[in-house]
């Protein structure tokens, strides 16, 4: 996958110090950076401070960037990287299971896929994750990140990244459940109008 030829030339622009170009580069793709940002930090304050850090990096490290790779896939791990240094830098990983203990049922799992969210009830259900296993999960299922490569970047073993995905997706099961439940109306209030 190559980078399109209008954003190749304004790469090349940036990384020759022309600041137009920067801001522009920063207008197109800012928003973008921000959200991925805000999937990893527990306040809009915190997301702002890893994606200004994370432009300064994206800027200062313009040139190991190959063009025969996604140029959003590179801004997006070094925005992810960055999230994860602060996560690491306010977060000690206790009391996190051996995969072993933690995993979700057969019939959890047919019973979540059941179900219909829209994607903003997915969003807040991700939303409510405990931080730990909530980091797991997003580096895993949403970014892509493979057990050891979240393992090295959180400092943890393969096997908490395990448990702690395991975790979240129980925990995610639940409150799904727990949604579909409430929205569901009861069979009850359907009788006592027949009646």
């Amino acid at each position: 996958m190559s980078v399109e030829p209008d954003l190749l030339e304004l790469i090349e622009k940036c990384k020759a110090g022309d600041r137009s170009a920067q801001f522009d580069l920063y207008g197109r793709f800012s928003g973008l950076m921000f959200a991925v940002s805000l999937r990893y930090t527990n306040t809009r304050i915190d997301a702002e401070d890893v994606v200004q850090n994370a432009w300064v990096k994206i800027f200062s490290k313009l040139d190991t960037f190959s063009e025969n790779n996604s140029f959003e896939g590179w801004m997006r791990r070094i925005v992810v990287n960055t999230a994860i240094t602060l996560y690491r830098k306010n977060k000690k990983h206790a009391n996190q299971a051996d995969i072993s203990e933690v995993l979700a049922t057969p019939q959890d799992i047919d019973a979540s896929k059941q179900c219909d969210f829209t994607r903003e009830e997915l969003e807040n259900a991700i939303s409510r994750m405990p931080e730990g296993y909530g980091v797991v999960f997003k580096l895993y299922v949403i970014d892509g990140y493979k057990h050891k490569e979240i393992a090295e970047m959180l400092n943890i073993e393969v096997n908490t990244s395990k448990s702690q995905l395991s975790r979240a997706k129980k925990f995610l099961q639940g409150v799904l459940l727990h949604m579909e439940q409430v929205a569901k109306p009861r069979v009850d209030d359907h009788n006592d109008i027949d009646e």
